[in-house]
């Protein structure tokens, strides 16, 4: 498309056709400009007066402030007015009109009155009006990263999609259909993924921020709140509001943890995430390149809740302080590597879920630590005010004092640093005496044979 003075003969017009078509041209080329970039005409207006005033001050000075821009883009015109003052003798000629001079416009001003004169864009030169279309450009770019910037900063915690553009080694690029760019840092990827360019790919909007390039949206696949976003487009029940997804936890790529709650008593939560034949889940998991994932069914019993999250490993017996709060689990021998799971991850990823901290022991290591244990009342070198303090907090025997943390005995009347040392010593040493003399006596045993299973005499019936 060609503007206007394309085709006509501007020289041959007078000067206030020629204001026009000038001004016709310029907002044309503009427009164009606008036009690729998605710049509606009520910004574009406003640019075009941003530029021109920043031009004015160019030409006169930053102080000038009897200037003004009008720019009508129905009939495509741009109007530059420049107040003045009619005088007898001009000191400022920027500011300033001499009587003689306005008269000749208006021959009823007088000197003191407003001087309205009316500058043509031409009258800035090829040179500032070429600066005037780079300062456009340079808008046109700043308004259209403020409204990606906008945009995606309200679907923060969103799922996007979009094709593979660009592989780099500790990023890749991805292309929306909207023209939108996002990127995936390695560490938001999960650690088994492969992508091709070209290939679609789903991810969570994590951030999003404004750099010399223009806005990053940081999208993730390795992200709790994705693997959240997908229960809720995967689930109707969810998004119906039915079923509540109160916790997740994930080690990306291996296994996660998610809590749901079902406000429908006929609605069972788990089974209804999981599918009719796993259907549904088998999505998700897809999408996750494998990823296991526990589907837990919220109870308000924590007792339930930390059992529940534990699976697959089941507790003999929960043990729960709620203050701290923290749980000591006891399983079968045989169960308590399957509680930890692979690098402390399932004990890990259910004390995340459930808020607790979790500790889990063997059946015979705890029980050798209840034997072991002894009432503080028991043991000498206790004073008695110091064994009703310790009562008042629920604390009775050897190995309730000893896994408390020292802090907090501190905070107990009349417990001092030298004092919670003292007792501290007496009770170990109390312990190891107990120790020590159990050893003797399984020895002891041992020797007299008492620990034998008996011999049965051989009966001869012959």
């Amino acid at each position: 498309m060609y503007p206007l003075s394309y085709f006509i003969d501007i020289s041959k017009l007078n000067l206030r056709q020629r204001y026009k078509l000038i001004n016709k041209d310029i907002i044309e080329a503009f427009t164009m400009l606008a036009k690729e970039k998605n710049i509606d005409r009520t910004n574009l207006s406003t640019i075009i007066e941003d530029i021109f005033m920043a031009l004015i001050h160019k030409k006169y000075g930053e102080e000038r402030e009897n200037f003004s821009v009008i720019v009508n883009m129905e009939k495509g015109e741009i109007e530059i007015y420049q107040e003045m003052t009619v005088v007898e003798a001009v000191t400022d000629p920027v500011v300033e009109i001499h009587i003689d001079e306005a008269i000749k416009e208006y021959d009823d001003l007088e000197i003191g009155d407003a001087y309205v004169n009316i500058l043509s864009p031409d009258g800035f030169g090829r040179r500032l009006i070429n600066t005037a279309k780079q300062h456009m450009v340079q808008k046109i770019r700043d308004i259209e990263r403020q409204t990606v910037f906008d945009e995606f900063s309200s679907k923060i915690g969103e799922i996007v999609v979009g094709n593979v553009h660009q592989i780099q080694r500790d990023q890749i690029f991805i292309h929306a259909a909207n023209g939108a760019e996002f990127i995936m840092p390695k560490i938001e990827q999960l650690p088994n993924d492969r992508f091709r360019r070209g290939e679609t790919i789903r991810g969570v909007i994590t951030n999003v921020e404004i750099s010399s390039r223009g806005p990053e949206i940081i999208i993730s696949r390795s992200d709790d709140f994705f693997l959240k976003r997908l229960f809720e487009k995967e689930i109707p029940e969810i998004e119906d509001e039915i079923i509540e997804v109160r916790a997740v936890k994930r080690t990306p790529g291996d296994r996660s943890k998610i809590v749901v709650y079902s406000s429908d008593r006929r609605v069972d939560a788990v089974g209804a995430c999981v599918g009719m034949r796993g259907s549904r889940i088998q999505n998700i998991v897809r999408e996750l390149n494998g990823e296991k994932i526990d589907i837990i069914n919220w109870s308000d019993k924590p007792e339930i809740l930390i059992s529940r999250a534990l699976a697959p490993a089941k507790p003999i017996n929960l043990y729960i302080d709620e203050e701290k709060p923290y749980v000591v689990a006891v399983f079968d021998d045989e169960e308590l590597p399957i509680a930890i799971g692979r690098n402390g991850q399932n004990i890990r990823l259910a004390s995340s879920v459930t808020g607790y901290t979790i500790d889990a022991v063997k059946k015979s290591e705890y029980e050798g630590v209840q034997e072991e244990s002894l009432y503080l009342d028991e043991i000498e070198g206790i004073a008695t005010k110091y064994i009703e303090v310790l009562a008042k907090s629920e604390i009775y025997t050897s190995e309730e004092f000893l896994s408390t943390d020292r802090a907090d005995i501190l905070t107990f009347k009349g417990f001092g640093a030298k004092t919670v040392d003292k007792v501290t010593a007496i009770i170990m040493e109390a312990v190891e005496n107990k120790e020590a003399d159990s050893t003797k006596e399984d020895s002891s045993k041992l020797e007299t044979g008492e620990n034998e299973e008996p011999i049965l005499e051989e009966v001869d019936n012959g």
